[in-house]
């Protein structure tokens, strides 16, 4: 199990912050556990975050690559992706990702893909453009030089000069429509669709039970990756 998670509220300047995220690590938990130690910290210790939080959590996403790289040696060469989201006041929610790691929202009982899933297929070109390339082999999902299934990670330092770190950022009001917000790593997407996950977690009530019912789904119908899963009910 190389998954870790994050899910907190905190309070910053008079404000109430709910932090969550899924870090889904490959090749070691070292990446992944770094990042649920630094990267929100990163990310709130930006001077424009309130101003501009979609460039605060850009440049942290990528501070924090940087940060990793640098201490290789201690945390090896592997890598995660991720998916956070930051909840102010419960009234704005901000999405980012890298890989394949998803934040999927219930809007009016529809659901909604907050995050784009980075794949090799999807990214060919710039990965091509950086001198890697996409192996696609029989039986195999597409892979950057025959190795990573995601075209962009934290880490990876091996990969890094074909990789890309900075996310996607998106953002939405969290009004009367939206009532749930699902964090997963891949284990529970490649497995199940968002719309079925969307039903599911809105028929429990309680957010906890709702993602472990997730987890015991993804692993009923024969999910071999890790599973994590975060459930957020915005209103009762």
């Amino acid at each position: 199990m190389e998954d870790y998670h994050v899910a907190k509220f905190v309070q910053m300047q008079e404000k109430e912050v709910g932090l969550f995220a899924i870090y889904d690590g490959h090749r070691g938990d070292t990446v992944p556990s770094y990042l649920q130690k630094h990267l929100f910290s990163s990310i709130l210790k930006e001077e424009e975050f309130w101003d501009n939080p979609a460039e605060s959590i850009s440049k942290a996403y990528q501070n924090t690559d940087q940060e990793i790289l640098s201490h290789s040696s201690d945390l090896g060469h592997g890598g995660s992706t991720a998916v956070t989201a930051i909840l102010i006041n419960g009234q704005r929610l901000w999405i980012a990702n890298v890989g394949d790691s998803r934040a999927v929202v219930s809007r009016q009982g529809q659901a909604v893909q907050m995050t784009t899933d980075h794949e090799p297929n999807t990214e060919r070109g710039i990965i091509e453009n950086k001198g890697g390339f996409v192996s696609n082999m029989p039986g195999d999902v597409p892979r950057v030089n025959g190795q990573l299934a995601v075209s962009r990670a934290f880490g990876d330092k091996s990969l890094k000069s074909h990789l890309r770190s900075d996310p996607d950022v998106q953002t939405t009001e969290v009004d009367i429509d939206i009532d749930i917000l699902i964090l997963a790593s891949d284990g529970l997407w490649k497995v199940m669709p968002n719309q079925e996950a969307v039903d599911i977690a809105r028929r429990i009530r309680d957010p906890l039970k709702a993602a472990k019912k997730l987890t015991a789904e993804a692993l009923r119908r024969d999910s071999k990756d890790d599973i994590s899963c975060i459930v957020v009910r915005f209103r009762c």
